[in-house]
């Protein structure tokens, strides 16, 4: 296992559970270009780009995977989630939603401090929570920027019982 990075460590004292994150490359100029061109130009295309990776990457951890869900006012924009199109080909395990009510504005528009400070976005689906419980589940988003994101799901998923949470994204 690779020592934590530093990100990990001041997370350590607020996230009490065991948790790490695995990204795959770095968020440099062309990944933001790509992200850009997919998730907010809504080039679906360009899932295949790191799809094939992605899913034998996913496949290779042999566990559950759940995927960051995006909110219904966004998936109405987009018409698609990014993160499940990344990952297609890998059956996730629905157990997260977004929390119904009034839309935030996307994460993409926050500063660091307004991302840390965001309250749970999530809420668990409790007839799927059994497919978790006493398990390792691997967590996937797009992009870490600041970790709150994928740390407010694994943080319910723990709460339901699940043995271990680990991250993956395709970009840090």
């Amino acid at each position: 296992m690779n020592d934590p990075c530093q990100d990990c460590i001041k997370w350590q004292h607020y996230f009490k559970k065991p948790f790490a994150n695995r990204a795959l490359f770095e968020y440099n100029d062309a990944m933001r270009a790509y992200m850009k061109q997919y998730k907010f130009l809504g080039d679906y295309r360009l899932r295949n780009v790191f799809n094939r990776l992605i899913v034998s990457e996913l496949k290779a951890m042999r566990c559950p995977i759940v995927v960051i869900p995006v909110n219904e006012s966004t998936l109405q924009e987009r018409g698609f989630n990014q993160v499940l199109g990344l990952c297609e080909g890998i059956q996730p395990v629905n157990c997260l939603r977004t929390r119904q009510g009034k839309k935030e504005s996307r994460q993409s528009e926050k500063n660091r401090s307004q991302r840390l400070n965001a309250d749970q976005p999530f809420e668990l689906i409790d007839h799927e929570s059994e497919l978790i419980r006493q398990k390792t589940i691997v967590v996937v988003d797009d992009v870490y920027t600041t970790g709150t994101t994928i740390r407010h799901a694994a943080g319910l998923l723990y709460r339901a019982g699940a043995r271990c949470v680990k991250g993956f994204t395709l970009a840090r």
